[in-house]
């Protein structure tokens, strides 16, 4: 349940989920739910740009609750995952990296839920890029549903193998409530 407490100072929060129009509807509500709760507080969302799916969801949540939006898409997407022309602000740019790239400078925060493999992407982008100090901003899973849970001891496995360096695992914050998740973005 989603709490109506601001939390937040104004920050930018970037949400990295699915754009498949295939998924269980759960999913698409707990995008729209943690859109909300980043406008409740006082924060700027910023996507992918594209209005399917939990993309759209998240971004429809946020407006819905009076808050802001900044998608980011490259133009050869913009027909497949549908331009959200709705977004405060629409960026088009040309390739995926570009996207990535203007995303990670505009947020100050990373939130991934539940996807494919391009959601996974973005997250070991932020999450290897914090580590090596690229930049210093939170990064937190929210998975209700235990979709990562495999992914979660993955992570624990490979650095008792020593292939992930001690420290690194703590960087990501694992959360199952949207305000729990909003919390993770302040308190790094």
């Amino acid at each position: 349940m989603l709490s109506l407490t601001p939390i937040l100072s104004s920050m930018r929060i970037a949400v990295f989920c699915s754009s498949s129009p295939t998924i269980d509807n759960k999913y698409v509500e707990l995008a729209y739910q943690l859109g909300q709760g980043i406008a409740t507080h006082s924060s700027e969302l910023v996507t992918g740009g594209g209005h399917i799916s939990m993309m759209g969801a998240v971004s429809r949540g946020a407006r819905d609750a009076g808050g802001k939006t900044i998608g980011v898409i490259p133009q050869a997407l913009v027909e497949i995952e549908f331009a959200d022309h709705e977004n405060d602000e629409l960026h088009v740019v040309e390739t995926m990296g570009q996207r990535k790239h203007m995303i990670t400078d505009l947020a100050d925060a990373f939130i991934t839920l539940p996807g494919g493999a391009g959601t996974l992407e973005e997250f070991f982008e932020i999450w290897v890029g914090h580590y090596l100090k690229f930049h210093s901003k939170p990064v937190v899973i929210l998975d209700p549903f235990g979709l990562y849970e495999p992914l979660h001891e993955l992570i624990i496995h490979l650095e008792s193998e020593k292939f992930i360096k001690p420290g690194m695992r703590e960087i990501v914050r694992w959360t199952t409530t949207v305000d729990d998740a909003l919390n993770a973005c302040e308190g790094m």
